[in-house]
């Protein structure tokens, strides 16, 4: 009965190490996501249309802080520019340094470089030109400088963007040192990631890659599985340990 006796405390002790270990492993997991996402990442509140229907007024984005350096086209950008108001607002990148842009070709699209872009992204029916879907309802083209941005909304009908500064320096361009941070995902409504733009990743320089979000959000639900194992877990161990000792003895 003794021997019974030693086996079941033991498997009550271990019980309760794995339970302990688990919460241990579930916290630092749950906090460290946190952490990680909070140093990372920043929210924003979409104030306007101009990104609709990526984004709408009043949602809740994450954008990950980065340098003017990580920018890529079709980015989301969160940043702040003197010549457009000193505020922070948030515009897609469709041209870097060096692009020629242009709208629209015979198919009423944008071009980078006489590269014709495709962009699921806009509503093609809120514009039109010569009775065709257009990226922009009014024709343009720039030159994007060294160093520079070329930015645009997704709802192009009504978006004030490089296009309303094409008469001034830098033909409507933005500083790389003017971004701030690039947009992720929408947390409220919680829609989910803002993938990166396949029609942009032939072009050189390609896309950015994908930020650390999911990441973070798979160690913090990770983190909570593990705390609630683990608090389930410990009770359910020690009781039947309890249960396998009071069978022995009765023995």
């Amino acid at each position: 009965m003794s021997g019974t006796g030693s086996r079941e405390d033991g498997r009550g002790r271990l019980g309760a190490m794995v339970s302990g270990l688990a919460v241990a492993v579930g916290c630092v997991l749950f906090l460290g996501g946190f952490a990680w996402a909070a140093v990372v990442y920043q929210p924003y509140t979409i104030p306007t249309d101009s990104m609709s229907p990526t984004v709408s007024p009043g949602d809740r984005v994450l954008a990950e802080r980065i340098d003017g350096a990580d920018v890529r086209r079709g980015d989301v950008v969160v940043f702040t520019d003197q010549v457009w108001g000193a505020t922070p607002m948030v515009k897609r990148v469709v041209g870097v340094g060096g692009d020629k842009v242009a709208c629209c070709d015979r198919e009423g699209r944008l071009t980078v470089n006489g590269t014709p872009v495709d962009e699921p992204y806009l509503d093609r029916g809120s514009a039109a030109a010569g009775g065709k879907a257009s990226a922009s309802p009014q024709d343009f083209s720039a030159t994007v400088p060294r160093g520079q941005i070329f930015l645009l909304g997704d709802e192009r009908a009504t978006s004030l963007d490089s296009r309303v500064h094409l008469q001034d320096a830098g033909e409507g361009s933005v500083p790389l040192s003017a971004v701030q941070a690039r947009v992720d995902a929408v947390a409220w409504p919680m829609d989910g990631m803002i993938g990166r733009p396949a029609s942009f990743a032939a072009l050189p320089g390609g896309v950015s890659a994908a930020g650390p979000l999911p990441l973070q959000l798979g160690a913090i639900l990770v983190g909570v599985a593990l705390i609630l194992f683990g608090a389930v877990y410990g009770p359910v161990a020690a009781r039947l340990g309890r249960r396998g000792t009071t069978t022995g003895a009765a023995r």
